[in-house]
């Protein structure tokens, strides 16, 4: 127990191919993804050179580890396009915020109502503050009437995702848009 090991050393993760293997002997699935079975190094590199193709080590973790037959360029190619498409299927949740006063004058209510409708019609979720200043922190119930309003007004393009909770002298609501999306002008449209 005195001296350390070789093992726990840093581990790649970068593809090893032929050569770069250095296991006496690999578990070798055939170009077409038929089982060849166990065989040793020299003889999978061997029929990989025959076949033109790479020897590609598939799992490592597996005792054999696995190996494939094929085109390396065109796997690392084909395991990108697959990586990018993953990555512009992810969507991106954007919340957006808008700041009220519980004594808001209604020119300025129906600008800031206009924002969350739009924000919500683009996919983003909107975080609601409002904002409590000297005697208003007193009256939270005009804050939370207020919230109450514009999620009302709001109805058709999103829902109560957090509902209103005061955070010192602050009072916040999360509005989430309907699953539809980007689609849900069409469907207002409609009715």
């Amino acid at each position: 127990m005195g001296t350390p090991s070789n093992r726990g050393g840093p581990i790649s993760s970068e593809t090893r191919i032929n050569d770069r293997i250095r296991v006496p002997e690999v578990r070798l699935v055939g170009p077409n993804g038929e089982q060849v079975g166990i065989v040793r190094i020299e003889d999978a590199l061997r029929l990989a050179e025959e076949a033109e193709l790479d020897l590609v080590e598939v799992a490592p973790q597996a005792r054999p580890p696995v190996c494939k037959l094929m085109d390396y360029g065109k796997f690392k190619y084909e395991s990108a396009q697959k990586a990018r498409e993953s990555r512009r299927n992810q969507q991106q949740t954007v919340i957006k915020e808008q700041k009220l006063r519980p004594k808001i004058d209604p020119h300025d209510y129906e600008t800031k109502k206009g924002h969350v409708s739009r924000f919500l019609g683009q996919g983003h979720k909107v975080k609601v503050t409002i904002m409590f200043r000297g005697r208003e922190q007193s009256r939270p119930e005009l804050g939370f009437r207020l919230l109450e309003r514009l999620a009302d007004d709001v109805s058709e393009q999103g829902f109560i995702e957090a509902k209103p909770k005061q955070d010192g002298r602050n009072m916040t609501m999360v509005l989430a848009p309907h699953k539809t999306g980007k689609g849900n002008k069409t469907k207002a449209n409609a009715s």
